[in-house]
């Protein structure tokens, strides 16, 4: 594995680090956490094709309404869950402080569970789907916050990009999966169960999470920040395959020690509005939190989830007849985003790097929707006749902005944020960007069913309109995005700008203050060494 990885990867971390670090446990350490991701995708992917089903439009009162009303009760449904997934990735954050990564995501899965039963079992009671979808919500932002920071705490550096980006190819996996799931019901299954099914299988990956994470380990970072250093140490030699004299080992538990000692030098208290201060009032911090919540809208503005949530209306407006064509052809959508997404990861992730891969794909997709809006305004496809072929490469654009996505601003937001945020204040960081998805993706998917319909014949506005801040994240990410490929976790403060530490409260215990030299001596000294 890991002279395969020396031949794919190309960093300068990558050619000095042990080869010992790279093996299976690691892997499969990112894989469990990352069912996370693939919950996520299920839900956003069931969803879509379910409320083109007849039996569902039939029970909850969708058939034959105006296509307004029918647009707006259609967002109201998909909607819920992403306000769920604001609370929870807010929610989330002080779990995963106070008990533990690993906890908070057990907790997230067993949440999920139990939205998702609601769901199946909602029968037609709007206010049940609901609350279902709301309590799914709370599960799926919960970990959609916690993965990315818990497998990068984890990762070795110089496939960290990979293995947090893994959290969006479980996503692109599970919204393929569930638009087969939902293909393959319209194609077999009659009545209730047909809609019935696929959102009971929403909770398969939430199994899966909450069993893959009861085999894990804790986070080697959380447990050094708990000043469980015997345990950290541990861990972090369990998980790099190393023993704890080794040192490799070594240099990286001194770095965290380091990076601990001098954040509790700079502020003592740990409680929320210690870190808001922190977050906020450093420029170093504030920068990192700014990036952060910008990418994430940028990545929600890209118009992906409009498309994940809306494939089958999508495909429609494009000339594609036939709720069945729809489904197969949204089922081909998910397999060019897994495939895209996989290669991007074994082969683009930890080389291309996090800056050009952001660049270029803004201005891929930004192409592919202008192409798609002109399209729709200069020639519109009639119902009834055969799509043109300038049609079928406005087919090809969704395939290609599908392709250009996970190439970039998919996995490449997730990565970023959970890597380049001080330790104490990376929980908080990646639950602000986390929150931020959730908002945005709120946003577009309460609003995309009203702007397919208002914006436009065919709402050839809608693409026009993503199109345009597809090109201008691209500036943004020219002017402001540093590039962090093959940096280690505790070097991200050197990249942002060295932080000065303040002395005048250090030893103040009127302000809950840490003395870290005392700590500093225990961790640091050559007794470590036997840890």
């Amino acid at each position: 594995m890991s002279s395969l990885l020396r031949k794919i990867v190309h960093n300068e971390a990558m050619k000095s680090d042990p080869q010992e670090i790279y093996g299976w446990r690691v892997y499969l350490l990112a894989c469990s956490a990352c069912c996370g991701g693939m919950l996520f995708g299920m839900d956003s992917g069931i969803i879509g094709g379910v409320l083109t089903m007849d039996p569902f439009q039939q029970k909850y009162g969708l058939a034959d309404k105006p296509d307004t009303v029918t647009a707006n009760l259609s967002a109201n449904i998909v909607s819920t869950l992403q306000a769920g997934c604001f609370a929870g990735a807010l929610l989330a954050s002080p779990l995963a402080d106070r008990m533990g990564r690993k906890p908070a995501l057990l907790i997230s899965a067993l949440v999920s569970i139990v939205g998702t039963v609601l769901q199946a079992a909602a029968s037609g009671q709007l206010a049940v789907m609901y609350v279902g979808r709301f309590i799914t919500g709370l599960g799926v932002g919960g970990a959609s916050m916690v993965n990315p920071l818990y497998v990068s705490e984890n990762a070795p550096r110089a496939i960290r990009g990979g293995l947090t980006g893994l959290y969006q190819l479980f996503i692109v996996f599970g919204i393929m999966i569930a638009f087969w799931i939902n293909y393959g019901c319209l194609l077999h299954i009659h009545g209730t169960a047909m809609y019935s099914i696929p959102l009971a299988t929403q909770a398969i990956p939430a199994v899966l999470l909450f069993v893959g994470m009861s085999l894990c380990n804790e986070s080697p970072r959380w447990l050094a920040k708990q000043d469980k250093w015997e345990q950290a140490k541990a861990t972090l030699s369990k998980v790099r395959a190393l023993p704890a004299s080794h040192p490799y080992v070594v240099d990286e538990f001194n770095d965290i020690v380091t990076q601990l000692e001098n954040e509790r030098q700079l502020i003592g208290g740990s409680g929320f509005w210690d870190l808001m201060r922190e977050m906020w009032l450093i420029a170093p911090n504030r920068k990192r939190a700014v990036y952060t919540i910008i990418l994430m809208v940028c990545q929600q503005m890209t118009g992906t989830n409009a498309i994940n949530y809306y494939a089958p209306q999508i495909f429609q407006n494009l000339g594609v007849t036939g709720n069945a064509t729809n489904l197969f052809a949204t089922g081909v959508y998910g397999i060019v985003k897994t495939v895209a997404c996989a290669v991007f990861l074994i082969f683009v992730a930890d080389s291309l790097g996090r800056r050009r891969s952001l660049l270029w794909t803004s201005v891929g997709q930004g192409l592919a929707m202008l192409y798609i809006g002109l399209y729709v305004r200069i020639s519109p496809p009639v119902t009834g006749e055969p799509v043109p072929p300038a049609g079928y490469v406005a087919l090809v654009c969704i395939f290609l902005f599908a392709a250009f996505f996970q190439f970039g601003w998919g996995p490449v937001c997730w990565i970023y944020v959970s890597e380049i945020p001080t330790a104490r204040l990376r929980s908080l960081n990646v639950a602000f960007g986390a929150a931020t998805q959730w908002l945005f993706n709120f946003v577009v998917a309460r609003a995309v069913p009203s702007m397919l319909v208002t914006m436009g014949s065919n709402g050839y506005g809608t693409y026009i309109f993503f199109a345009c801040f597809c090109f201008a994240m691209g500036v943004f990410v020219w002017v402001f995005i540093p590039e962090t490929k093959g940096v280690s976790l505790e070097k991200m403060d050197e990249l942002f700008g060295v932080v000065q530490v303040v002395d005048s409260k250090r030893n103040d215990p009127e302000h809950g203050s840490v003395q870290v030299e005392d700590v500093g001596k225990r961790v640091t000294s050559a007794e470590v060494e036997n840890v």
